[in-house]
């Protein structure tokens, strides 16, 4: 019996963001086509984020030049376009508002440090019964570690967890726990999955 959910956050609780968007900071930036999120996130900074030895504006401070920002200031600017860009998943906090109070929920994540704060602005924070993100725990998934917080925090066995993530390997992980894993494409799907289980999607 499913007793707890675990979701990831980006592309799963946030909205992918459109290509045709990159491509416009790419523009604006004076960067390659397709080469911003090479920049942002196949870089050391980034991985220092991630695990909590740069705070997130230290990470931008550090990546600006490298976006051709030439000031603290541009880069400030540029990092509150880029996250007021996010949007929500509509469809999935929707369905996790039906999930509220039937079973634990929490979210297992890789981000930097201020994912509460961030799930505070979008109203959401409080359907959680715990969050994990890797900045605040010094490590990031697939580690084993990350996972076992999250059942530790909920006090949930792994047998009785459904982890959700749009990242296969990530998943599979968690089914090496013993975890039940979805690997997430859309709610649609995953309410689907959820029926399949017995989990109800809706109210009474």
């Amino acid at each position: 019996m499913i007793r707890a959910l675990l979701f990831d956050f980006g592309r799963v609780i946030s909205a992918p963001k459109p290509s045709n968007l990159f491509h416009t900071y790419e523009c604006d930036l004076g960067l390659r086509p397709g080469s911003i999120n090479r920049i942002m996130f196949d870089s050391p900074l980034w991985e220092q984020a991630l695990i909590g030895k740069l705070q997130t504006k230290e990470y931008w401070q550090a990546i600006g030049p490298e976006l051709n920002l030439d000031s603290p200031s541009k880069t400030e600017a540029f990092r509150r376009r880029y996250y007021a860009d996010e949007k929500i998943n509509q469809e999935v906090v929707d369905l996790i508002k039906t999930l509220v109070g039937r079973c634990r929920l929490g979210i297992v994540s890789n981000h930097p440090p201020g994912l509460e704060e961030w799930l505070a602005e979008w109203q959401i924070l409080a359907f959680f019964n715990t969050v994990v993100s890797s900045g605040e725990v010094g490590v990031v998934k697939p580690n084993e570690k990350i996972y076992r917080i999250a059942l530790e925090r909920l006090g949930i066995e792994a047998a009785e967890t459904l982890f959700i993530d749009d990242t296969e390997e990530h998943v599979r992980a968690a089914r090496e726990l013993g975890m039940k894993g979805h690997h997430f494409s859309s709610a649609r799907a995953l309410t689907a999955h959820l029926q399949k289980l017995g989990i109800e999607t809706f109210r009474h």
